[in-house]
């Protein structure tokens, strides 16, 4: 059967029964808000010339991948990438090696941080904006007066704004950066983009036993804290993991450092120091345990893999610093030869951490209490292990 916008409905009310009991009270939400009118447009990875590459997308165009991209409850849809947002476009655009910067979170996720939210009925919240859908679902949940959206672009809170009055909503929409001074006074701040620090201005701006949800940049650690009457929160680090992007203050991301000459370094000299691996090559990014509590202990690292023809496994991994790490193995259960340098041993610190995982089971990241400092100075405590994310 042909799908078109037409049956719009029938989607998202599967989409709601994937995602949700009946009896949620995110089920109507996810059935009766109109997804495809935040991303009429949008942008799907491909390769070019090896590397990967963003591809526009047309919703008018392809009517049957327009709503199976809409209504999946597991797909983020993106809209924007680097300075470039799909509704300006144009058709047949690739734009090659470079970062999503905007796009419609996957419903299932947008769902779970406002469930962690734990949403009254009159609850004031703010939440963050990218597309809009999950705006939407908001003012489906609470009403249109109890919903504050921002975003540090101006065109997508305009293109937000008028996708949302299309579904028949009329939030508040600021433009505004999400990590200043914010435009109110709140009972949640739901954040699906995520911050290297908490921003002393979250505290400032939640109400007196309110609650805030996020991630942290470079992990995948949701955030759940109750402010306290000392001006700062406490709570814990969810069960579950999340990844956001993060937080940008201007069109695009700040580029990258050249890093060529270390990374052309790491990929031929034999370095300081010439072991072997306690452990199998491991692709860090593809884990969050591991990966996040390696980015609260050495923040910073670059993370590559290359897998040859004949199955050897290379991962580089590398720091500001100068510090470097190359570990090959001749296939996906062999120990690796490991060559290091710089002022750290990147490679011994992710086996010391996969150690933890080996003896414990789990990683002291996975429930660990949190203590937010009125400044932002964000604390992770569990089982003897700690780490400290900085007020900025």
């Amino acid at each position: 059967m042909d799908r078109t916008p037409a049956d719009w409905d029938d989607h998202a009310a599967r989409m709601a029964d994937a995602t949700v009991r009946p009896e949620s009270r995110w089920h109507r939400p996810l059935a009766a808000t109109p997804r495809h009118l935040f991303v009429p447009r949008w942008w799907t990875t491909s390769k070019l010339d090896g590397t990967w590459a963003y591809e526009l997308r047309d919703g008018a165009s392809d009517p049957d991948a327009w709503m199976n991209s809409a209504y999946d409850n597991s797909l983020s849809v993106i809209t924007r990438v680097g300075p470039h947002h799909a509704d300006h476009a144009v058709p047949g655009t690739v734009v090659p090696e470079t970062w999503p910067t905007s796009s419609a979170t996957l419903p299932a996720l947008v769902v779970k941080m406002y469930q962690h939210a734990f949403l009254a009925d009159d609850s004031r919240i703010l939440v963050t904006c990218g597309s809009g859908y999950g705006t939407a679902l908001a003012c489906q949940r609470l009403g249109d007066e109890f919903v504050t959206s921002v975003d540090v672009d101006p065109y997508l809170v305009q293109a937000a704004r008028d996708r949302l009055d299309a579904a028949g909503h009329q939030p508040r929409l600021e433009v505004c950066d999400v990590t200043g001074e914010l435009p109110g006074t709140y009972d949640r701040i739901i954040s699906t983009v995520s911050v290297p620090a908490i921003p002393a201005s979250w505290l400032k701006a939640l109400n007196r036993g309110g609650r805030m949800v996020t991630t942290l940049s470079g992990t995948g650690l949701i955030i759940v804290a109750d402010k306290t009457a000392d001006g700062g929160a406490t709570g814990k680090v969810a069960p579950q993991p999340a990844g956001f992007m993060t937080t940008r203050h201007g069109d695009d991301y700040p580029a990258a450092p050249d890093n060529a000459e270390l990374w052309a370094t790491a990929q031929k000299a034999d370095g300081e120091s010439i072991t072997t691996g306690r452990y199998p090559v491991m692709r860090v990014s593809s884990t969050w345990d591991v990966r996040s509590t390696l980015e609260l202990t050495v923040p910073g690292i670059e993370h590559r893999m290359d897998v040859a023809k004949d199955g050897t496994r290379t991962a580089y991994m590398l720091h500001p610093d100068g510090s470097w790490a190359r570990a090959t193995a001749a296939g996906a259960r062999e120990l690796p030869t490991v060559h290091q340098s710089g002022p750290r041993r990147l490679w011994d610190e992710l086996d010391r951490i996969r150690t933890w995982l080996v003896i414990d089971g789990d990683l002291p990241v996975s429930g660990a209490a949190v203590r937010i400092a009125p400044d932002g100075t964000c604390h992770l405590n569990r089982s003897g292990w700690s780490a400290t994310i900085g007020a900025r």
